[in-house]
């Protein structure tokens, strides 16, 4: 009899045991939900001064501008700014962010996932001095570069048939430049930037790189900030643009509450990220 009680005492256990592991789990995504992260500065304005670098950790250096360093000090709207769709409403939920970029959203409903990266990025080329390195290919394969848009070029498309014509006067204007960027919006993505750019290895990752699942739909974050220990490992940040258009903002990590809003980012790993979970996805470069 006492050797029957003791084993299920032992069993009981074990029970217990498997039974606190997924409550202790969902405990700690409930306390990332409602509460502001520790490493976070309230008052500050900028994507760095934003979140402070945690314990054990120093921030990598990168050369002064470069596309690193202009993500890094990214300009943010104040702490406890709200999330907004294209059309002005709020977004449905305001749990998943610690802070929002200073991007305007298009009110035509363009600028989703993809688009606000492909945005971020031509706007560092462009204010670089770098414009004719802007182009992006369409879902079709076709190659679409702001200097022919600005020379007057415009996509002829039928189907999965694209070619390019004269049809409009020359114009370098920045008018002019975000009507090219919207034409990239509507016919690139997710899909596009999976096929075209570069894949990295989580051991070579920086600042700049994406995470992407290429799809209809498919999702996209940029990694924007960037710390690293003396054992070398790596914590980064990142922002995502969605769907429906709305608000570029600054993720918080709701799998840990000790590193939010910092991410340890591995290869083949299922990552959660605010509103969206990552698999079968690959880390990116833009070239």
């Amino acid at each position: 009899m006492k050797r029957l009680l003791l084993i299920v005492v032992i069993v009981a256990i074990v029970l217990l045991a498997f039974q606190l592991k997924p409550v202790e789990k969902t405990v700690n995504k409930v306390i990332a939900y409602v509460e502001t992260p520790s490493l976070i500065n309230k008052d500050s304005l900028t994507i760095r001064t934003r979140v402070k670098v945690p314990e054990g950790y120093t921030r990598v250096a990168y050369p002064k501008g470069s596309f690193e360093e202009y993500l890094r000090n990214y300009k943010l709207k104040p702490f406890g700014s709200k999330i907004i769709n294209y059309d002005d409403s709020e977004y449905f939920w305001q749990g998943g962010h610690i802070g929002i970029l200073d991007i305007p959203v298009p009110k035509n409903g363009l600028q989703q996932c993809a688009d606000a990266l492909i945005r971020v990025r031509s706007e560092y080329l462009w204010d670089n001095n770098r414009k004719d390195e802007i182009g992006f290919n369409f879902t079709s394969g076709h190659y679409c570069s702001w200097k022919s848009y600005a020379q007057g070029y415009r996509p002829k498309i039928n189907g999965s048939k694209v070619s390019f014509h004269k049809t409009a006067t020359e114009d370098h204007s920045k008018t002019n430049f975000y009507k090219f960027l919207y034409l990239i919006y509507t016919y690139s993505g997710t899909l596009s930037l999976y096929h075209e750019l570069d894949a990295v290895k989580a051991k070579d990752l920086k600042i700049g790189d994406m995470l992407i699942k290429g799809g209809s739909p498919g999702h996209i974050v940029m990694l924007c900030d960037e710390v690293i220990n003396a054992d070398g490992d790596k914590l980064f940040l990142l922002f995502q643009g969605n769907t429906p258009a709305q608000s570029v903002h600054l993720v918080k990590n709701l799998e840990d509450n000790i590193h939010t809003p910092w991410y340890y980012l591995e290869d083949d790993a299922v990552i959660s990220v605010s509103n969206y979970t990552f698999g079968n996805s690959k880390f990116v470069r833009f070239k």
